[in-house]
């Protein structure tokens, strides 16, 4: 029997029938929580029950899992993974960080790199980044699409690049639904960080000497365009997300809540599939008696 869960996925839901307006969404945490102390309790209780789902899912074979996490600069994807998929066996989980494509990856339509890292039936795959990345920093530098030579797009012509990005919302979409058509639970998470926080967390990794090794330059650079990230963001959540393919929208300045809130989806989202052990057949469970004597003899 599944317990009750704290927290209710709908809240953090983007539901593709309304309008987003990601400013408006919170980033601080909500009273689910009291504390730290009660997160952390509650991310405990999480990790060990999906262990278990984890540990049925692989037995299991018939559905596997890819979780995709986005967020800005500093929003908590690195220790969200650790926390919340640190207790499970790592020979069912595996961990994907998406960086700036190789050339061999740019030669190849932009679906074609995650390929390999998608998750087999029974596995975990967590995404660190991922291809959304290409209309979400590519959308803020459109000068990256040039190396990838599109056919028909021009960057003196903004209509041929804004047409990029409506059809990779589709591509997308698409990929993402034969995905889940072929017994893949998709779950997208973007940690919600408000400007100020960032900069708290970046001047934290340049006065904390443990945390020094955590700062790049470039992350400055990229915080001048935030206006630009956060309406890319915001178009490529209401676009791509639906009840299959669910995006996420979790507040992040609280990194314990972060942390609890996507523990308890992604555990609930596997229970939900009400998998078991398998059952071993009757003529050969029989057999059972014969096997553990032979063992008690030996």
């Amino acid at each position: 029997m599944t317990r009750e869960h704290k927290f209710d996925p709908s809240k953090f839901w983007v539901n593709p029938e309304k309008k987003l307006d990601l400013g408006k969404r919170p980033t601080k945490a909500g009273k689910e929580l009291s504390d730290k102390d009660v997160a952390e309790d509650a991310l405990a209780q999480d990790v060990s029950d999906l262990r278990q789902q984890q540990e049925i899912l692989y037995a299991n074979r018939t559905h596997s899992v890819l979780v995709i996490l986005q967020g800005m600069d500093t929003s908590g994807k690195d220790g969200a993974i650790r926390h919340v998929m640190g207790g499970v066996n790592p020979q069912g989980c595996r961990v994907y960080s998406f960086g700036p494509p190789n050339e061999t990856e740019r030669n190849h339509h932009f679906l074609w790199r995650p390929g390999p890292c998608l998750p087999e039936k029974g596995m975990i795959s967590i995404f660190n980044r991922s291809y959304y990345e290409e209309v979400l920093v590519v959308r803020v530098h459109p000068e990256f699409l040039e190396p990838q030579r599109i056919p028909g797009v021009d960057l003196q012509k903004p209509k041929t690049v804004e047409a990029v990005w409506k059809r990779r919302y589709k591509e997308i979409t698409r990929f993402e639904k034969i995905l889940s058509s072929n017994g893949t639970i998709v779950l997208k998470f973007f940690l919600h960080i408000s400007y100020d926080e960032q900069r708290q967390r970046l001047l934290s990794r340049l006065r904390e000497p443990d945390k020094n090794w955590k700062f790049n330059p470039n992350d400055l650079a990229e915080r001048k365009h935030w206006p630009k990230y956060q309406y890319a963001v915001q178009e490529a959540l209401i676009r791509t997300s639906t009840k299959e393919t669910p995006w996420y929208v979790i507040p992040g300045d609280s990194k314990w809540y972060a942390r609890a809130a996507v523990a308890d989806i992604i555990t609930s989202k596997l229970e939900d599939l009400k998998l078991e052990f398998p059952k071993i057949a009757k003529d050969e469970s029989e057999k059972f008696g014969e096997y553990i004597a032979e063992l008690e003899k030996d």
